[in-house]
């Protein structure tokens, strides 16, 4: 039976560290889901784990990108590999709440959205930790897009989200560097006029191991898609075939 829930977990040598949020999800979401974690290489670190994870555990896939590195490319490769209407992409590294997964989904699974986001600069939202710069940026670029652009989100950063995967398939992906897709996905969203929902989360930084997130490096794909959610109004099939070049 197809599941209702496809997530898509990208790792990077987290190793037997994905193993409490896996738990987390199974123990917590009611639908029925498949859950990708994503990796790059075969000699990541998490790929042994996961697979040996699988093994008492079907709904879990592991899955290996074959996109380029990167985490970009390992979340594109695994929306185009979900078998549900719904994906929910999170982080391996403990930010995301598995508990709100039921809720992020609903109302894209109800057809109320294309993307449900989890928000910490909403009322409700929190962020604990994290770099300086890295969270006034992010809060920065979230609120403006929010109140001047009018995306439906305040946090239109965050990758913890849940995806119509009609919608990203109808207007494609064009993100291959870092964490980008969620903001690109939020803009061409409001480019195609579609809802975007949002709920209050609290992100709290790793604890355990390094993250990946390279600032300045991504900034300027980051600051591509911000301009984009600015401009006039495309269906999907538009965005699709005009792809934004900067």
């Amino acid at each position: 039976m197809e599941p209702s829930i496809s997530i898509v977990i990208p790792v990077y040598n987290e190793g037997d560290a994905v193993v409490p949020l896996l738990d987390a999800i199974f123990e917590t979401v009611t639908h029925s889901l498949e859950v990708l974690v994503v990796y790059d290489i075969p000699e990541d670190t998490t790929a042994p784990v996961v697979q040996a994870y699988a093994e008492s555990e079907p709904r879990v896939c592991p899955t290996l990108n074959t996109y380029g590195r990167g985490p970009a490319n390992a979340i594109r490769f695994g929306l185009d590999h979900v078998s549900s209407q719904v994906a929910v992409v999170m982080m391996a590294d403990g930010s995301d709440d598995p508990t709100q997964i039921d809720e992020l989904a609903a109302p894209v699974l109800e057809g109320d959205a294309v993307i449900g986001v989890a928000s910490r600069y909403m009322r409700g939202g929190r962020q604990l930790g994290g770099p300086f710069l890295k969270r006034s940026l992010s809060r920065l670029a979230g609120l403006s897009l929010y109140f001047i652009a009018r995306v439906g989100t305040h946090d239109a950063t965050n990758s913890f989200k849940a995806y119509s995967t009609a919608f990203v398939r109808a207007v494609g992906i064009e993100s291959q560097g870092g964490f980008e897709i969620g903001i690109e996905m939020v803009a061409k969203a409001r480019r195609a006029r579609l809802p975007v929902i949002e709920i209050p989360t609290t992100w709290r930084d790793r604890v355990r191991g390094k993250s990946n997130f390279r600032l300045a490096a991504w900034i300027p794909s980051y600051l591509k898609w911000y301009i984009y959610a600015f401009g006039p109004a495309r269906s999907p099939g538009q965005i699709a075939t005009e792809p934004w070049s900067g």
